[in-house]
Parts: structure tokens; C-alpha cells; sequence
């Protein structure tokens, strides 16, 4: 079966993992701090802070930015559950804000629209979840203004984009947010097994993501509150969780980032030939953002016209020809977890009508020319 994604490990990576796993640390030791360092550098961010996973990631930017019970955090609902989670874990309330129908991103003019009804109701968001889905990057200058205007924190879910760019910018430069998160689980653009990372550019948010990473302790010695009594005193100032990247992981991700280039130009290549290979109007695909350059960890495709017999169709066909297809993703609030609080269908038609059209098709370095020349067969022959 041909898998949507998947991971490209080469010798080199290999090689980095075992060095560590000879090594005398498998957790807390110098490869986590240079992987942060070499991403900060990557994406032109003050600072980088590794965890062992996206959600875990998203969770830790949330109690960085204090949210708390009966906070607001708005996302879009053709997200994964990550994107909304981190904010009911703290005791958030999550709303959503409709797609552009093109982009499948945010639209700008639903959020501004929602944005000043619900400053009459008194209830804006403290929090924005924004998600670049497919690696495509939102209109965040726009956002961003918003942002200042309408006083809420934005969160930057680049799960899908790592070696994205919004104007001439890497995604996670954090030029138009206050954080952003990563994820490098193996069907990303690049992988650490299991893992994720924040940036930010605000150094007192960056020393609290690293203080909640490590259950709440650190062991600074200027910033002891009592008096040490013992060599490898510690104090704990805050909860938090154990969400550390392992030496393992930081050093897979760490080989893996010195080839990002060559993933996205990869994956941006076979995006390229899709768009001028299908020629079936029965699918369209997403819009290209002017201002930014998608990292293609998807290449989604979409029915013109809503047909569940279609639909289905389509899966068949694909499974039958051993090719996995998947949707990203089933609007959120059209779960039985969110209908119990209370949304419905009808209320986010655009992203309804993306969740009964829309599939990913397979897209990864490694992806065979052969196989790729299927795909496009199958589509335009539908």
C-alpha cells in the first residue's frame, strides 16, 4: 500500500541516532540544545524549545500564554484534535471560525465579521490557533493586525509547514505571531519518531515553555527562591509535564533538518506535476497563497461538487489500486465530543463541505515516478 506520507531516513541519520544511543545520555544532553539552536537559526527565531510532540507543543504554547478556565481559544475546524485540545486542557472554552472556500485556510473575513460581533458580546478570544494546513501559510500580516486591533495572542499550528515561507519569511520566524509550533511525527516533512518544537522570538515566554517542559523545576541557581542545602538542589515553581524531546529523537530531527531544503523542493516538485498533469474539472485543488511558498506536507484534492456516492468512489478506487488516501480533516465540530457542547452542522458550511469532498493524495520524497503517474491516472480517469 501506498502510504498519503511517510519518512525518508538516509545513512547519515542512522548514524547520529546510534552515536547517541553509545553515548551516556538518551535524555537531557547536548543534542537536544543543538538541534534547538540549529532550528532558532533555521527559521530566524531567538529561540527554540523541543518537546516529544505537536500536541504536546501546542499545550505547552497555551499555559505559556497563561490561558486558564472560561478563556476563549478560537482555531479553524478542518484541523486535527491537537489544534483545539491544548485549549479544553487548560479549561478553555474552544469556538471555531470558517475556511476561506480556496485556500482552506482561515478566512480573514469571517474572523474579522466574528471578531466584532463578539466584541459587542464581550467575549474575544485570548488565544488564535492558527493553522497553515497542507504546509500552505495563512495571510498573517492581515491576522496580525487583527490581532493588535482585537487584543488576542496568536499561536502558529506549522504542524504541516515546516520549510514554508509568508513573505519571504520562514514560518516560525514568528514575525506576525507569538509562537509557533512544529511537529516532526514520521509522515511530516522531516521526523524525530515522535516529536515537536516551539519558537518565539519573547524570551520570558521561551524560559516558561522550558520551566512547564520540565514539570515546573529548573535548578537555576540566581533564581532560587530557598536556600540550597545540598550540590544538585532543584525547586519546583510551577506544575508542568514531562514533554522533553529524547537525545534519540533530537538527533534523528537534527540530521533530518540539514536536508529540510531538499524535502520541500521534493515535495514541491510532485506538487508541481500534479497541478499540470490532473486536468479533471472534477477536482480542484488548494489556492496558492501570493505571498507564500507551501511546503506541500499534503497535496489536497477536492471534488468540485458535493456527492457522498462520488466521494466514496473515489476511496474505492484508490484503495483498490493499493493507494492510501485520507481526509484532512473531518470538520471538528461535527464530533460527538464538540456536538455535546453544543455545535451543529450548519454552522462552518465551508468547512462541512471540505470535509465531505476533500482527500489527500500521496506526496513524500521516495514517492516513485511510476506511482506517481498512476495517481494522476486514476484522477484524470475518474
Amino acid at each position: 500500500m501506498i502510504p498519503y506520507s511517510r519518512q525518508k531516513i538516509f545513512k547519515e541519520d542512522i548514524k547520529e541516532v546510534v552515536r547517541v544511543l553509545n553515548s551516556d545520555f538518551l535524555t537531557k544532553g547536548k543534542k537536544t540544545l543543538e538541534f534547538e539552536k540549529n532550528l532558532s537559526k533555521k527559521v530566524n527565531v531567538k529561540f527554540a524549545i523541543a518537546c516529544n510532540s505537536g500536541s504536546s507543543a501546542l499545550l505547552l504554547a497555551c499555559r505559556a500564554l497563561s490561558l486558564k478556565k472560561n478563556d476563549i481559544v478560537w482555531t479553524v475546524p478542518n484541523t486535527y484534535a491537537a489544534s483545539a485540545n491544548c485549549a479544553i486542557e487548560c479549561g478553555a472554552k474552544v469556538d471555531f471560525v470558517d475556511i476561506n472556500p480556496k485556500t482552506w485556510n482561515i478566512s480573514v473575513n469571517q474572523l474579522e465579521k466574528k471578531l466584532k460581533i463578539s466584541k459587542l458580546k464581550n467575549k474575544l478570544p485570548k488565544i488564535l490557533v492558527l493553522v497553515h494546513l497542507a504546509g500552505m501559510p495563512c495571510q498573517l500580516e492581515k491576522i496580525y493586525r487583527l490581532s493588535k486591533k482585537y487584543k488576542f495572542k496568536i499561536i502558529e499550528d506549522a504542524s504541516h509547514a515546516i520549510g514554508a515561507s509568508y513573505k519571504n519569511s520562514p514560518i516560525g520566524s514568528c514575525k506576525w505571531s507569538d509562537l509557533t509550533v512544529f511537529s516532526f511525527h514520521p509522515v511530516k516533512i522531516i521526523t524525530s519518531a515522535e516529536g515537536g518544537a516551539i519558537t518565539t522570538n519573547n524570551k520570558k515566554l521561551s524560559d516558561k515553555i522550558k520551566l512547564l517542559r520540565e514539570n515546573g523545576i529548573h535548578s537555576i541557581k540566581s533564581k532560587f527562591k530557598n536556600l540550597p542545602y545540598y550540590p544538585n538542589y532543584y525547586e519546583q515553581v510551577d506544575s508542568g509535564f514531562n514533554f522533553r524531546m529524547s537525545e534519540i529523537s533530537a538527533a534523528l530531527v537534527n540530521s533530518q533538518l540539514k536536508k529540510l531544503n531538499f524535502f520541500v523542493n521534493k515535495r514541491n516538485q510532485i506538487a508541481k506535476t500534479y497541478l499540470k498533469l490532473i486536468k479533471n474539472p472534477k477536482f480542484i485543488f488548494q489556492d496558492n497563497n501570493k505571498d507564500a511558498k507551501s511546503s506541500y506536507h499534503l497535496f489536497v484534492v477536492k471534488l468540485t461538487n458535493q456527492n457522498s456516492n462520488q466521494y466514496l468512489k473515489i476511496f474505492k478506487i484508490f484503495n483498490k489500486n493499493k493507494i492510501f488516501i485520507n481526509l484532512h480533516y473531518k470538520a471538528l465540530h461535527l464530533n460527538p465530543f464538540f456536538e455535546e457542547m453544543g455545535f451543529k452542522k450548519g454552522q462552518f458550511p465551508i468547512s462541512e463541505n471540505y470535509s465531505y469532498t476533500a482527500f489527500s493524495i500521496p506526496i513524500f520524497v521516495g514517492l516513485e515516478e511510476k506511482n506517481i503517474k498512476k495517481i494522476i491516472s486514476i484522477l484524470n480517469n475518474f
